[in-house]
């Protein structure tokens, strides 16, 4: 699993991406796109719209009340004969699954797809204690074989084709693995099924807490997250505060969004009630509970109005099957457990603008994202937000940007808001960009403007459009040629000043 990052560098990553991969990306994402637009149908928009809302106001509602929902969770998992645990970051949460399992001698866990858990490194963690570790979702099982962190939320190996999953299979489970994706799955079930039956500990996240009954939902299409939690003696859940919801009935309009906006179903194949250990040696499940609660940066996103609304989400991913820049470079360019629009915003809080801060600027802000969003995450407008942190600062966090960017981004604000000097800049840059041009293209441009060229070149300046919308009358031809005599007048006079200066330094 991936080790918590100091600094994401999206650009150097993007540059790293294997060109097979949007291929990839995109073949599954419009799957997506596609059964989900299905199942939408068949509700039908103005119905589909009323589930948003109302999803939005409860899922609000649940935040600005959160510190009384925790306290009513905490009394009921603890009525039910569970265990709750408070993890104010990363670190404590790790600390605490670790003294869970030494303290039973834990040597084996399974785990249930869980992004809580990859958010803190568990895996990681628990491996460098000792303790085997084996993901038993597929996709996580296929990505802990090939060592690399989650590419998507809801499909964290949609970046690999069967072929490749079939060659890492026959590499390391020692089998000769073809590529049907049936027989793939077969060859993963009889590997899982002795970690099943050997684990002392099952480790999972949860979709949603729900509150007044002190209940763990999770949501999944394979039978693994019921055996995680049912069979080990020790089930240890790892949730952020922000899964929490008030009742059953808030649930029920989650329900109905999640699945349909995740995979395009009306329902997930299993959704599983967790509401504490068993209570008597016939029933099945653990015999031990133990739920932790993990801050790691949430009540501080709290505390930004702008920015409270990334804790809407319910994980659904459907922003990133839309996104175009997500599409065309996967998940691992982010850096981190998190990817897509929704990535862009959680990441940069959770991590800092320090570690992050080239996440929010990953955005063409089309808004494709918040039109899809099934609780209505203003993602674009916390995009713009971000990004105003990370090169002026705000309450929260200091500016990272240098001054040589945030000095350029005054002068390009000041130029929008003068005409008269946007015009004069444009016409200055036909004549600028001369030693850079191309066959009519900007291939390579110096720092620190060479971060527009260093994925696709840039079409040359032509700044003609004013210049040809004058020249319609006889009056604007005449005013067009006065304006260029003294625009290159200026640009001489310039060019003999800075001459004259060079003559006088060298004497």
């Amino acid at each position: 699993m991936r080790a918590y990052p100091t600094h994401i560098d999206f650009r150097a990553n993007v540059q790293r991406v294997p060109p097979h991969i949007p291929v990839s990306v995109r073949k599954a994402t419009s799957r997506f796109l596609g059964t989900r637009q299905a199942v939408v149908n068949v509700l039908g928009d103005e119905q589909w719209q009323r589930l948003r809302q109302a999803a939005h106001e409860l899922r609000l509602h649940t935040l600005q009340h959160l510190d009384s929902y925790l306290v009513q969770l905490e009394q009921q998992v603890t009525a039910a004969g569970g265990v709750m645990h408070w993890a104010r970051d990363a670190a404590e949460a790790r600390q605490i699954v670790l003294e869970l399992a030494r303290a039973r001698g834990v040597h084996r866990a399974v785990k249930v797809k869980s992004m809580a858990t990859e958010e803190i490194g568990l895996n990681h963690a628990l491996q460098e204690n000792g303790i085997e570790v084996w993901e038993t979702d597929l996709g996580e099982f296929i990505i802990q074989l090939a060592g690399v962190g989650p590419s998507h939320i809801i499909v964290p190996a949609v970046h690999l084709t069967k072929e490749e999953i079939a060659e890492l299979f026959t590499q390391k489970l020692g089998v000769n693995a073809p590529a049907d994706p049936l027989k793939l799955c077969a060859i993963a079930r009889t590997h899982l099924r002795q970690a099943f039956l050997s684990a002392d500990m099952g480790i999972s996240g949860a979709n949603f807490l729900v509150a007044e009954s002190g209940t763990l939902v999770i949501v999944t299409n394979e039978g693994n997250g019921r055996m995680c939690t049912t069979l080990p003696p020790l089930h240890v859940a790892v949730v952020g505060i922000d899964k929490v919801v008030p009742d059953f009935e808030s649930l029920s309009i989650l329900l109905k969004l999640l699945p349909r906006s995740a995979t395009g179903q009306k329902m997930s194949a299993y959704t599983s009630f967790i509401t504490g250990p068993r209570r008597t040696a016939q029933e099945g499940g653990p015999q031990e509970f133990h739920l932790i609660l993990l801050d790691n940066g949430r009540t501080r996103i709290l505390q930004d109005a702008h920015t409270r609304k990334t804790l809407l989400c319910i994980r659904c991913g459907v922003c990133l099957n839309v996104c175009p820049v997500y599409n065309h470079v996967g998940g691992h360019a982010y850096g981190f457990a998190y990817s897509g629009p929704i990535g862009a915003i959680l990441s940069t809080q959770l991590l800092g603008v320090r570690t992050a801060a080239d996440l929010p600027f990953a955005s063409s802000l089309c808004g494709a994202c918040a039109e899809y969003c099934p609780v209505k995450i203003p993602i674009p407008e916390i995009l713009l937000h971000l990004r105003h942190r990370a090169l002026e600062g705000d309450r929260i966090e200091n500016a990272v940007m240098s001054p040589a960017i945030r000095a350029g981004v005054q002068a390009g604000t000041l130029a929008f808001r003068l005409p008269w000097l946007y015009e004069w800049g444009t016409q200055i840059l036909r004549y600028l960009q001369t030693p850079f041009r191309r066959d009519g293209w900007l291939p390579h441009l110096p720092p620190p403007i060479n971060r527009w060229t260093m994925v696709r070149p840039l079409p040359a300046f032509g700044a003609d459009f004013r210049a040809w919308f004058r020249e319609r009358t006889p009056q604007g031809r005449a005013r067009e040629q006065r304006r260029r005599a003294n625009i290159i007048l200026g640009v001489l006079g310039a060019v003999s000043i800075i001459a004259l200066a060079l003559l006088r330094r060298k004497k």
